[in-house]
């Protein structure tokens, strides 16, 4: 079939509704040479790569922090002999420039090709990243002369920051597309989208089928709110029925993977007669879980992470206390509860398993003060702990 293209912005590009991603497919998330990645791991990258083609994904996007996707998207190239229309990587930003240029010449290396469309800074994630990105000799001065040389295309920055944050990145005008999070469970960045238009910057969804409640695993309770779609392809059609959405990410771990999103390519035209009806039972279900009051008013005047005892991410726990009691997506909470204290940057701020044990009631009751219901917020931190505080998890990658 044919996917729909949309103008990527400023680029000019024609991008593809859907894209590959290339987090979920790789051997391994520690690097290694090529002669370390057996047959079989490497088959199955050019399986993906043969069907990807065959479905019309025209663009891939990998990064340095994925362990061996470069290397084996690059093998992978050589051996199909047929590089997709579109090549995007990503790289983190460096307070030294000659690292910054010495990663991306690595890049160009293991991917094996003489251009790369789009070149993205990786996880402007807080104010220091973004000095180092944007500061004078800085990583955008390094993008820009590879770019003058014709061996990249377009500069762009991915980010788990702040909205405020990347308001202040695609303020720069340094960028010509963002790759940010955005779907039904977090709709948080929706000005950011509006603002990014404002700039012609391309949008780039990252991970809405993961980081969008694990759709892939769904809870039974989710799937019966989102009859008679598949959570996956509900999640896909309401991300793309926002125009100012250019293109969003398909983690592919096995062949399978590409159906349930091909399925939301086909019924994109027809998405006006799925998606509002679910979006009204998806809402109704939150308001008879969490009560009315709760459900307005849960996120008003609480303290940000920084501000907390112990660094407690009280927002972001909260957030996954509802999508538990909403939509019983538990799975998803407990990954998230668990890389709070654990992912660096990526996910800021610690999770509940201080409190009582180094942070009592009272210290959170002075920053929760302009709040509702500060009793119901530390019963909802505590049944978190009880639920998930055994155990613990690392993202990923190891930056």
């Amino acid at each position: 079939m044919e996917i729909p293209c949309r103008r990527f912005g400023r680029t000019n590009l024609e991008m593809p509704i859907l894209s590959i991603g290339g987090m979920r497919f790789q051997k391994s998330w520690d690097e290694s040479k090529s002669h370390e990645i057996s047959l079989k791991d490497q088959k199955k990258v050019e399986n993906i790569l043969n069907l990807a083609r065959k479905f019309g994904f025209n663009h891939i996007e990998t990064a340095k922090y994925y362990g061996t996707s470069e290397i084996q998207l690059g093998m992978g190239f050589k051996s199909i002999k047929k590089v997709p229309k579109i090549i995007q990587t990503k790289i983190p930003p460096n307070p030294n420039p000659k690292l910054f240029k010495t990663e991306l010449l690595k890049s160009f290396e293991k991917l094996q090709v003489k251009k790369i469309d789009l070149l993205a800074i990786h996880g402007i994630n807080s104010p220091e990243h973004l000095h180092q990105a944007v500061r004078d000799g800085g990583c955008i001065d390094i993008l820009k002369k590879f770019q003058k040389e014709n061996l990249i295309g377009h500069i762009g920055f991915s980010t788990h920051g702040e909205p405020s944050l990347i308001e202040k990145a695609i303020s720069t005008n340094f960028f010509d597309y963002v790759n940010l999070h955005w779907y039904f469970i977090n709709q948080t960045n929706s000005k950011v989208i509006d603002l990014a238009n404002k700039y012609d910057l391309g949008v780039f969804i990252i991970s809405p089928t993961d980081k969008g409640g694990h759709l892939h695993s769904p809870s039974t309770k989710m799937l019966e709110l989102c009859s008679p779609l598949h959570p996956i392809v509900f999640n896909d059609l309401f991300c793309l029925r926002n125009k100012n959405v250019h293109t969003i990410s398909v983690g592919i771990a096995k062949e399978k993977d590409f159906d349930l999103h091909l399925k939301a390519v086909s019924l994109l035209s027809e998405s006006d007669n799925y998606i509002p009806k679910i979006l009204n039972r998806l809402q109704e279900e939150s308001i008879n879980s969490l009560g009315l009051e709760w459900y307005k008013s849960w996120d008003k005047n609480l303290p940000n992470w920084q501000n907390t005892p112990g660094g407690i991410n009280i927002p972001v726990l909260l957030w996954l206390s509802n999508l538990i009691e909403s939509f019983h997506l538990e799975d998803f909470a407990k990954s998230r509860y668990q890389l709070l204290g654990n992912g660096g940057h990526w996910f800021p701020g610690n999770n509940a398993n201080s409190l009582d044990a180094d942070i009592c009631e009272n210290q959170l009751y002075k920053v929760l003060e302009r709040h509702i219901k500060p009793k119901k917020v530390i019963r909802k931190l505590r049944s978190l702990k009880e639920k998930f505080g055994e155990e613990s998890l690392s993202r990923l990658s190891k930056n």
